[in-house]
């Protein structure tokens, strides 16, 4: 019975090409739109937790003043180096821990210049943020104690200052110093806040100190916990630590802050699963206004061939039969709406996450469930339609004109 029905079901549709067409397009855009902000959430979810893992892992910020916003604290005194060996001394589950401070300079070699920014640390640093020298080394302990000026570079100042030429050995100037390139640094791309990483001069803290800030201060300190130790316990014990170097007493508020990158992560993500959620529910009104399309379509069908139902009727075919033979329809005309929809998604998928930076990744669950979803509409709104003709009576259906 199901095999006649669905022959019956295709010759209809045969027979109607040009509406069954109109009729499935509501169901092929609700499928490919759901299907296609699915899949780009996804990469967006995917590209934004990649690049905050490009920052290090387990890497936790700390630095001078309240958390950015209303009630920031900009006169918070600044780190020292002290500071950055009292975490290291004291805090056991800390593997790396990179003092810092930069400036925003002009670069120049040759004809070239170029607008950076100049970071100072040690060695921690590039362990912190788990940053690989493509070319050369990084800083010996001798350059690091008497603030020699070396320099190791990203990718983006190697390309603006010295385009395809090998970097290593040349001196570039920072302002009136002069600094000798020792390393080029592998390539991290953007940060999801969407700064380029590799726009970057990194050279030894002291002698930024001594040639270029002037003093002794420390802007910031980034740490790098041990795997499987809980950063929230290692966050709680910096603080600890930090107020006590920064003589707070109890009643006192922190006058710095302690940022764990996993909660930009989880914010981040969340948010654009949020957005995801959101623009998928609106993209799935169409499947919704794409049944409705079948059902009214399904109608006219019945009013169509009201005669036939009655001939069917009459010669001894049963209701549940008719029933079956509308619904089939029905659900043909649907499940054709998902399939092309699904190909017009992945095509549509593809080219997008192309076009706008973000990995396309292949969701099988959310193609099922919209494939489902959209021959699940065909037959709750192709079930009236079916039932109305199931319950002609095939004398007033033989009279019909």
């Amino acid at each position: 019975m199901f095999w006649n029905a669905l022959l019956l079901a295709l010759r209809e549709i045969r027979r109607n090409v040009l509406r069954s067409i109109l009729t499935i397009l509501g169901i092929v855009i609700g499928v490919a739109a759901v299907i296609v902000m699915v899949t780009l959430g996804g990469g967006a979810t995917a590209q934004v937790t990649q690049q905050v893992a490009s920052l290090g892992s387990n890497l936790l910020v700390v630095s001078p003043g309240k958390r950015m916003g209303p009630g920031q604290n900009v006169g918070a005194a600044p780190f020292t180096l002290d500071d950055a060996e009292a975490l290291r001394r004291d805090i056991p589950q800390l593997v790396a821990v990179a003092p810092m401070a930069s400036k925003s300079m002009s670069v120049i070699y040759g004809n070239a210049n170029w607008s950076t920014q100049i970071t100072s640390s040690t060695n921690a640093f590039f362990e912190a943020r788990n940053w690989k020298v493509k070319d050369g080394r990084l800083f010996t302990d001798s350059e690091l104690r008497s603030g020699a000026a070396t320099c190791v570079i990203g990718s983006t100042v190697r390309t603006k200052l010295f385009g395809s030429q090998n970097p290593l050995g040349s001196n570039i100037r920072l302002q009136s110093i002069s600094c000798q390139v020792i390393g080029l640094l592998e390539s991290k791309g953007q940060s999801s806040m969407g700064s380029d990483q590799d726009d970057v001069v990194v050279i030894p803290l002291r002698a930024f100190q001594r040639r270029i800030a002037g003093n002794q201060d420390v802007n910031l300190i980034q740490v790098s916990v041990r795997d499987g130790v809980s950063t929230t316990r290692v966050q709680q014990d910096i603080e600890r630590l930090m107020r006590e170097r920064r003589h707070l007493s109890a009643v006192d508020e922190n006058n710095f802050n302690v940022m764990d990158m996993k909660e930009i992560a989880t914010m981040l993500t969340s948010t654009t699963k949020v957005l995801t959620a959101l623009l998928s529910a609106v993209a799935a009104v169409s499947l919704l206004v794409g049944g409705i399309g079948i059902m009214n379509i399904m109608l006219v069908s019945v009013t169509e061939r009201t005669r036939e139902i009655g001939i069917r009727l009459a010669i001894g075919a049963f209701e549940r039969e008719v029933l079956m033979q509308f619904l089939v329809e029905a659900a043909v005309l649907s499940s054709l709406g998902g399939v092309v929809g699904i190909v017009l998604a992945l095509v549509s998928s593809v080219l997008l996450a192309s076009l706008l930076n973000v990995p396309f990744i292949f969701n099988a669950p959310i193609v099922a469930i919209a494939f489902a979803f959209s021959t699940a509409t065909g037959l709750v709104f192709g079930y009236f339609p079916a039932r109305k003709a199931a319950q002609l009576d095939p004398i007033e259906a033989l009279r019909y004109e």
